[in-house]
């Protein structure tokens, strides 16, 4: 069985571990009403509607 010559770093490892948190922007997509962008699934902060009605008042 192979055995490593050198300990690897605290900051190598922790780097390599790292790589499995990167974050990604939330999609978007756009309001079927007014075309504004919008998280899915979400209220449209722009006109308050979400799945064919008015969900919220947006004045």
């Amino acid at each position: 069985m192979a055995v490593p010559k050198k300990k690897t770093s605290k900051a190598k490892s922790r780097s390599r571990r790292a790589s499995a948190w990167t974050l990604e922007r939330p999609s978007r997509s756009l309001c079927s009403r007014c075309g504004a962008t919008k998280v899915p699934h979400v209220v449209c902060g722009n006109c308050g509607w979400y799945a064919g009605r008015q969900a919220i008042d947006v004045d």
